[in-house]
């Protein structure tokens, strides 16, 4: 007997169909009718996690709490659920082959030869079914990455056939996610992609119970008939997943199209309370009906995937709905910025964010815009990298010292306000080796970080090599940048504050991977009523 109902969410067609937007909303549903719910995500490619992949390639690594590098729909699930997720919520086919590989370095398998099946398929099943059994959750959803189809693929789905078949029936759903494509010339919605998706999914033993299919055009009663009369479904399991103005938005179609009764009825469960979404839509009413209005620059070095920034933009979107404010992002490529040119990209800005990074390109550009914010009192905030790259501004601009940068950028600088941690200096590997995951800060009474957090002790996630370089703090703050949030076991700066500024707050930390839509960011918030305050000044 299961522990728990296990939900597997594949995709079929093509890929970003948003199969972690159908789960993550399907979660969200579930858990408003009071049932414990998680969601992780299995990854067919063969690294051990995203960390070491460039943004253009994955779009944001998502850091949780145990420091994990994960992928970003992660952040997804955490934002619908206001749950923390895990190492457990992310395996890719990297971190399945090396357990396997490990264990049969180690003798495990007794001399037999080490095969996809049972092997691999065993040690997918056994993570699968590994939230599932430590008695802390109702309903497992599990994402399965990629296209079915794809090779990649062929391992995690032979899993789900071979769990189905060791599961009881009532303790499984597969929902299966397709694409039904409109033929402007033809005039028409097309079932061929959806019916070929299925085909392929049932060919590899896994016969879908739901299928969700993205359209953007209503899907006529015939054609649902149509569908389900093809894939062998029933009819009331053809769920319609429209484009939506919002993400936010989906959790609510999902409900009309009923896909969590659907569910709910083939796991045999019975719901523990009505569905209650009131806070969820309170949330909408303001992001859709915003009072204010602020323009904020972006400033980053991977601007043209708006998904490295992921979590920032939905933070913004969190803290800008608690403020009724709609938030107008400009992103700017840091690498084009120039001391000649940076008024011309952010005059206009009623604040402006230096997001993370890692190298030196677009280093300088940010370097121009915060001395551009920092002397013009424009709101600002740094993240990360944008923290470090205000306190070498500052000690360049301000104190003096023509040559300071970060080593990461001139490891023979003569002044490194900006050095690797002590700890990081050894390391030679690259994945998963950084200072990684949740760590402690105390807050500064009276800062503007405490005045946010309205609290002194703080925990907030991290992923970095550099640190500020402490040899320089009482330089610092005797010329008005004060260290306002410090970790009490290290003497790490986690937060540095500009005196006799509006509002120029940077952090070493993450705060954009803890934005919910139920929690947004305090950081996020007070910097956005910042922005508004701005914008009205300048204004009158």
């Amino acid at each position: 007997m299961a522990s728990a109902k296990y939900i597997f969410v594949s995709g079929g067609v093509t890929s970003s169909l948003g199969k972690g937007i159908i789960s993550a909303s399907l979660a969200k549903l579930l858990q408003a009718r009071g049932f414990s719910v998680t969601i992780q995500k299995f990854d067919p490619y063969i690294n051990i996690d995203p960390g070491t992949l460039n943004p253009y390639e994955h779009g944001e690594c998502y850091v949780t709490d145990d420091g994990a590098e994960t992928d970003l729909d992660l952040g997804h699930y955490e934002r619908f659920l206001n749950v923390p997720t895990s190492q457990a919520n992310n395996v890719t086919t990297g971190r399945i082959y090396h357990s396997v590989i490990t264990q049969e370095r180690q003798g495990a398998y007794l001399g037999k030869t080490v095969q996809v099946i049972p092997h691999i398929t065993d040690e997918i099943k056994r993570r699968m079914l590994l939230l599932g059994q430590t008695g802390e959750f109702d309903v497992v959803i599990t994402e399965i990455g990629g296209s079915v189809g794809d090779i990649e693929s062929l391992p995690f789905i032979e899993a789900v056939r071979q769990l189905r078949w060791e599961l009881n029936p009532n303790d499984s759903v597969v929902i299966h996610l397709t694409l039904l494509p409109y033929l402007k010339a033809a005039g028409e919605l097309k079932t061929k992609p959806t019916q070929h998706s299925v085909k392929a999914l049932s060919e590899s033993g896994v016969q879908p119970d739901i299928l969700v299919c993205r359209s953007e055009y209503p899907i006529p009663a015939e054609m649902r008939k149509k569908i389900a009369l093809f894939c062998n479904v029933a009819p009331n399991a053809v769920i319609e997943s429209l484009d939506a103005e919002t993400i936010y938005d989906v959790p609510l179609l999902m409900k009309k199209e009923k896909l969590d009764e659907r569910v709910i009825k083939k796991l045999k469960l019975t719901s523990k309370q009505e569905v209650n979404l009131d806070s969820w839509k309170e949330f909408l009413g303001r992001l859709k009906n915003p009072t204010e209005e602020v323009k904020i620059a972006l400033v980053g070095k991977y601007v043209e995937l708006p998904d490295a920034y992921k979590s920032i933009i939905e933070s913004f979107i969190h803290a800008g709905a608690f403020n009724e404010c709609k938030v107008k992002l400009k992103f700017i490529q840091s690498e084009f910025i120039t001391a000649e040119n940076v008024h011309t990209h952010l005059e206009g800005m009623d604040a402006v964010l230096v997001a993370p990074g890692f190298g030196e390109r677009g280093f300088e550009g940010k370097l121009e815009a915060i001395r551009y914010v920092r002397e013009g009192q424009i709101p600002f905030f740094g993240i990360c990298l944008g923290m470090q790259t205000a306190a070498v501004e500052f000690a360049r601009n301000v104190l003096g010292l023509q040559d300071a940068a970060s080593t990461e950028m001139n490891p023979s600088t003569p002044h490194p306000v900006i050095d690797m941690m002590e700890e990081q200096k050894s390391i030679t590997q690259k994945g998963g080796t950084m200072r990684l995951g949740s760590y402690a800060c105390d807050l500064k009474r009276g800062s503007k970080a405490y005045q946010a957090y309205g609290k002194g002790h703080i925990f907030e996630r991290h992923r970095h090599r550099y640190e500020f370089n402490n040899k320089y703090l009482q330089a610092f703050e005797e010329a008005g940048m004060h260290a306002t949030g410090v970790n009490p076991d290290t003497g790490l700066v986690e937060v540095i504050e500009l005196q006799h500024h509006p509002w120029f707050v940077a952090a070493q930390y993450h705060p954009e991977l803890k934005s919910t839509v139920l929690n947004p960011h305090p950081l996020f918030v007070r910097f956005i009523k910042a922005a508004i305050t701005y914008s009205k000044n300048r204004n009158k």
